[in-house]
């Protein structure tokens, strides 16, 4: 297959996995609008952790190989910041919705390209910081901080961005000693660990067809999780990735359709400057590289 063709391949893959994540906050927000958090992810991360050995035990050394590092603390440090970052975001849903939620998450590139110096050495143009400041005014319009009608709530999508961004470098600075199936290795696991840890106690009864929700909620997060690493596979991170904005359209679609929810005017502008600079920040590292 030329490369054209596994572009190609990854660009499909890449709106097949924002397509079904999207689907799986969907999923999420209306399990958590009717039942804890918490125990939402537990489930959804017991799933995940036993596709994540599967997928492991059918590599060359099996479930030891896949869990062997030295670096253990920073691993498990990875996994238990990803599953922090999945309850805020999923709280962020129940209280802001989709729309508004992703908009603001969408600046998780730009705090990656802030926190690229400080956490792996990387240096940063004049160039990209303009584009961060761009993009960072654009979560200013969303947020509208000053303005009466703004809500505390919105930072949470804002510390979610945060924590996603901080746990993506975290995992650059691991791939450097540890293979990609390690650390996927660690996250599933320990994050089911995690989570169990904290979820078990506030367990409460489902219904039959949350039950099927919750079915629905396990395996898009699985099949998600394998679209990506098929896409990841096939093409180059830096040509895919500025695909993965659409799971904001998805997400937003889903959230104006199903949940009856509004765009606001600002929301969409400040969105609109996020996606652009988080573009031309790709745009930039794929150049320097």
């Amino acid at each position: 297959m030329s490369a054209v063709q596994n572009t190609r391949l990854g660009i499909i893959l890449m709106v097949a996995t924002t397509f079904v994540f999207a689907m799986q906050d969907g999923i999420s927000r209306h399990l958590a609008g009717e039942y804890n958090v918490l125990m939402v992810v537990m489930i959804r991360y017991w799933f995940f952790a036993l596709f994540v050995m599967a997928v492991a035990g059918r590599q060359a050394g099996g479930l030891r190989r896949a869990a062997a590092t030295s670096q253990p603390l920073l691993q498990a440090f990875r996994a238990l910041l990803l599953i922090t970052e999945i309850c805020v975001m999923i709280w962020g849903f129940t209280r802001l919705g989709l729309v508004e939620s992703h908009a603001v998450f969408a600046s998780y590139p730009l705090l990656i390209a802030v926190l690229s110096g400080p956490v792996l050495g990387e240096s940063v143009g004049w160039r990209r910081w303009a584009a961060i400041g761009v993009g960072f005014l654009g979560v200013l319009i969303i947020l509208q901080p000053g303005i009466g009608v703004f809500q505390p709530d919105a930072v949470i999508p804002l510390a979610s961005a945060l924590m996603f961004a901080l746990y993506g470098l975290l995992t650059r600075y691991a791939a450097r000693r540890d293979s990609a199936a390690t650390s996927f290795f660690w996250t599933g696991t320990v994050g089911a660990v995690g989570m169990t840890a904290i979820g078990f106690f506030y367990w409460e009864p489902m219904t039959a067809p949350d039950w099927g929700w919750m079915a629905a909620l396990c395996v898009t997060g699985a099949l998600g999780h394998y679209t990506l690493i098929r896409c990841y596979e096939v093409a180059e991170a830096s040509a895919v990735q500025p695909f993965a904005y659409l799971q904001l359209v998805f997400a937003s679609t889903l959230g104006v359709l199903v949940f009856s929810e509004n765009i606001r005017p600002e929301v969409a502008i400040g969105a609109g400057l996020i996606v652009a600079a988080g573009l031309f920040t790709l745009w930039r590292e794929r150049q320097n590289r």
